[in-house]
């Protein structure tokens, strides 16, 4: 007979991501029940401008998706116990907070933070997953911000705490790259990385390649939800500086963040260029590499010249690959051929189901 575990969600932010993965709970629910042995319901949401839900019995998921894709405000919902009508400061922590002390202590709370990239501090996240773990509850995020500007401290607080603090949706959106480290490389060290890491960045230069314009290769991301709120932070790289000193973080015990990274962004490039490059067989792409010189850890994240036949240059579109360095292994090459929102969705939902096999076995 399988043990089944009550989950309490919170979830921070409910954006194209946040959204996408709340669609997905609804659609495996029944995966998750049989298989996983894992039942949940939400409990708290709190949005940058649709306002923030509380209901210790559950709030109604599929109504918060139409009030706040209809934008409306979460204030409408049935059993809303929330007082502040908006997303006024500090209201996101004071939600955790409410929805965290009014739990069920027979259930488990779970913290899923996908708020947007800050890439000056990693705020508000970091100060959402401190209060959620102090409160008691496990944490998840997409958001690389955390894992970015303090890895160390976050992963230190949770370990002494007994509680998760997961971020596989960080980089390379569900595909499973922390993962693949951390439970099926044992004794293997990463010596160093190179990938191409940003889908929104590839897109464009792929596009760039066949004559399309910049402003329209970039439309084309936004319009899909793919490409950041802010959309200065994939073509300048920070994106990609972000993951990089994620990577070099959580593999290499650096303590780095964004502004560490050396980087160039593509603004600069040209369809020109593109086509050019491809007429003498290489392939513009904007490469992130991390490792280690002189004992010190360094990242870079820069448009490079690659021969076409190379692993990265054959990546088009939304797709992704990282080359893992490693001593024992050689080279490891991951790739991602389809990149989207279900997939960085799919992330935090392995996350959850990562955080219920953790309490106890199914």
């Amino acid at each position: 007979m399988k043990t089944t575990i009550a989950l309490d969600l919170i979830l921070v932010g409910f954006g194209n991501v946040g959204r996408r993965f709340a669609r997905l709970l609804q659609e495996q629910e029944g995966v998750l029940a049989r298989t996983y042995g894992l039942s949940w319901r939400v409990v708290g949401i709190a949005t940058r401008s649709h306002g923030i839900a509380v209901n210790p019995a559950g709030l109604d998921l599929a109504k918060a998706l139409t009030l706040v894709e209809g934008h409306g405000s979460l204030g409408k919902l049935r059993g809303n116990t929330a007082t502040s009508p908006r997303d006024t400061p500090g209201s996101a922590l004071e939600m955790i907070e409410s929805a965290t002390h009014a739990g069920d202590a027979d259930r488990v709370q779970v913290m899923v933070e996908t708020t947007v990239l800050d890439i000056a501090r990693g705020q508000p996240a970091i100060d959402h997953i401190r209060k959620a773990l102090r409160a008691g509850a496990h944490v998840i995020t997409a958001n690389k911000g955390p894992v970015a500007f303090s890895y160390r401290e976050i992963d230190d607080f949770a370990t002494a705490l007994g509680r998760s603090f997961l971020f596989e949706g960080a980089v390379m959106d569900g595909v499973p790259i922390f993962n693949l480290v951390r439970d099926t490389l044992p004794a293997v060290t990463i010596l160093g990385f190179r990938g191409i890491i940003n889908s929104t960045t590839n897109h464009i230069l792929t596009r760039m390649e066949q004559g399309i314009a910049f402003g329209e290769a970039l439309a084309e991301m936004q319009a899909a939800g793919i490409a950041e709120a802010d959309a200065s932070l994939d073509v300048d790289g920070w994106d990609a500086a972000a993951k990089t000193a994620a990577l070099l973080n959580v593999w290499m015990k650096a303590e780095v963040t964004p502004r560490d990274i050396d980087r160039t962004g593509i603004a600069a490039l040209t369809p020109e260029l593109l086509q050019d490059a491809k007429r003498q067989g290489q392939r513009l792409r904007l490469v992130a590499t991390g490792g280690r010189q002189d004992g010190k850890a360094f990242g870079r994240v820069a448009p490079e010249l690659l021969p076409e036949g190379h692993a990265l240059a054959r990546l088009n579109g939304m797709q992704n690959a990282l080359v893992l360095q490693t001593d024992l292994l050689g080279e490891i090459c991951i790739t991602q051929l389809d990149s989207g929102l279900t997939q960085t969705a799919y992330a935090l939902l392995s996350d959850l189901v990562a955080v219920r096999r953790r309490l106890r076995p199914a």
